[in-house]
């Protein structure tokens, strides 16, 4: 399965973007999917996670409130919709599954200005 995110782009705060992440495969449907993030000189983070049916949802404190993550698992996509940006949040955003189990995409770079 090959990952692709999308979306990215240069924002000031308290702006928004919408990141999406196409799968070559509908293998997705069946992972519990999530997006990471890294900054520059920092380890990669998890920023949220969603169910296979998209259900259930989890964020990590500092994007609680301010991201929604959603899947259509019809398009084997998976979003993220980002509110109330702080130049914090400026990293470049990965999908994959919960376990990391599929090879890295490009990841799409978030720069948020003060």
């Amino acid at each position: 399965v090959q990952l692709v995110e999308s979306g990215g782009g240069l924002v000031q705060a308290v702006g928004s973007l919408r990141l999406s992440c196409a799968a070559s495969e509908s293998t997705f449907r069946l992972n519990t999917m999530a997006w990471y993030r890294q900054a520059p000189g920092k380890q990669r983070e998890l920023v949220a996670t969603i169910t296979s049916g998209g259900r259930i949802t989890n964020y990590a404190d500092t994007v609680k409130g301010r991201f929604t993550i959603s899947r259509d698992n019809a398009k084997n996509s998976m979003y993220l919709q980002m509110n109330s940006l702080k130049p914090e949040d400026t990293a470049v955003y990965y999908c994959n599954t919960r376990g990391m189990s599929l090879n890295w995409g490009p990841g799409t770079q978030v720069t948020v200005s003060s």
